[in-house]
């Protein structure tokens, strides 16, 4: 199939890729003009994809593109994603997140009517916010604590407006926290695992809250079943484990596997010049159902949190290892 990826450069977006390109789709890539971009993240398939330059926050450069490429399915992924940045750049987050969104959208629905291309948006389980200590499942009510989850969550609540009113063919996917970066080490996980195997002194702001996670290669393989799935149109999916650690927990999963002394964790303290947010917008629990996931696009998680970290180690060991 002709697919085009909004955000192909970023994590998923280019694990996405790689998987299409493998599978025989013709993969055309959303990008937006920055002098000196490095794609290293597609560096092995890059030959193989399209790129398209366009700015998602323009809907005419978002009609223009679309109407170029003329996809069979959009996989909407692009946004501005650090939560804590958010509360420092709220009106970037807003015309990133919800009006590209809206752009792409109305687009497609402008273009071809709104049944003929499928539309897999990338929603996030920050959407839901405070919910109390079981589960989340999809239709609880959204009460979103950071800018980038009020963007998100208002990106959510249009494509379903649309989907209610139009019949739009679109599939909403809120995943749960998900790890194995290879080119960014900036995110939780991976920053445990980097500052570890570079023997730093570790910190831990919120060492009690309570997190649902789950390897990238799960997280890909839900958007190939909403893409593949004919039921799949017209939902909203959880894709996550359901299991959750404290943040305590996941940080001495990793320091055993690594062999890190705990004496070099801090808990209850963030490494200086971390962007804060405010205390009563980190949510206690976030932990998702999957079960409608697994009816519906027969998703299920296929690499343990524990074998995704072990996967996730050795690669940065070796990435670590070449670079220095």
């Amino acid at each position: 199939m002709k697919v085009l990826i909004t955000g192909i450069t970023g994590f998923i977006g280019a694990e996405l890729a790689k998987r299409l390109v493998r599978e025989g789709h013709e993969v055309y890539g959303m990008v937006r003009h920055v002098v000196g971009r490095t794609d290293e993240s597609l560096e092995d398939v890059e030959e193989r994809i399209k790129f398209v330059t366009c700015d998602i926050t323009d809907y005419f450069s978002v009609r223009a593109t679309i109407k170029k490429v003329e996809p069979e399915i959009v996989f909407h992924l692009a946004a501005l994603s650090p939560v804590r940045l958010s509360f420092d750049h709220p009106f970037d987050y807003q015309k990133s997140v919800y009006f590209g969104t809206i752009n792409i959208a109305e687009a497609l629905r402008d273009l071809y009517g709104p049944e003929k291309v499928r539309m897999i948006i990338a929603s996030t389980a920050e959407v839901y916010g405070m919910q109390g200590s079981t589960p989340f499942v999809e239709d609880l009510r959204l009460e979103p604590s950071s800018p980038y989850a009020v963007a998100k969550a208002s990106m959510d609540m249009y494509i379903r407006m649309l989907i209610e009113v139009y019949n739009f063919n679109a599939v909403l996917l809120r995943n749960a926290n998900t790890f194995g970066r290879k080119y960014d080490n900036s995110f939780f996980t991976e920053y445990l695992i980097t500052e570890m195997l570079n023997g730093k002194e570790i910190y831990i702001g919120a060492p009690d809250s309570i997190r649902d996670y789950m390897y990238v290669d799960d997280h890909v393989n839900s958007y190939i079943l909403a893409m593949t799935t004919p039921e799949a149109r017209g939902n909203v999916f959880n894709i996550a484990g359901g299991k959750g650690y404290t943040n305590k927990e996941w940080t001495l999963k990793v320091a055993d596997a690594i062999d890190f002394p705990r004496e070099k964790i801090h808990f209850g303290k963030y490494p200086l010049g971390y962007p804060t947010r405010p205390l009563k917008s980190d949510q206690p629990y976030l932990v998702l159902d999957s079960s409608k996931a697994q009816k519906i696009l027969g998703w299920k998680q296929t690499v343990t949190p524990e074998e995704g970290l072990k996967k996730t180690m050795i690669y940065w060991k070796d990435r670590l290892t070449k670079k220095g």
